[in-house]
């Protein structure tokens, strides 16, 4: 399985330090436009056995960032964040991890899932 962080709604400067980051460890870095959000995160994240679907997604853009990361262990991710936090740009707070539970979930899914959790903490 490839490494792969699937990115949402991210700002341009962040996006351009996360390529960078990803550049130097070996992650793929993926922008995953709102014409993709009706999309498995197994078939995003290039995992093998997923199709596109033919779903359309109709909403409207995320309110908020967020990182989805694939094929990376929890030293990797690790890793990334670390770098990341070098960089002193401010966190995005919705991160996940594409898992045997989630895979079959759509961005928007795993978004709201997300947000309650977001909520629940802060």
């Amino acid at each position: 399985m490839s490494k792969v962080i699937l990115t949402f709604q991210l700002q341009k400067e962040k996006e351009e330090q996360l390529l960078s980051i990803c550049k130097e460890l070996h992650i793929a870095l993926l922008k995953i436009s709102m014409n993709d959000y009706a999309q498995k995160l197994g078939y995003l994240a290039g995992i093998q056995g997923f199709k596109r679907e033919k779903a359309v997604y109709c909403g409207g853009a995320f309110p908020k960032e967020m990182l989805i990361f694939s094929g990376l262990n929890s030293n990797e991710v690790d890793t990334f964040l670390a770098e990341y936090k070098k960089t002193g740009l401010s966190p995005i707070d919705l991160k996940a991890i594409v898992t045997q539970h989630n895979v079959f979930w759509t961005p928007e899914t795993l978004f709201r899932e997300l947000m309650k959790e977001h909520f629940a903490f802060h």
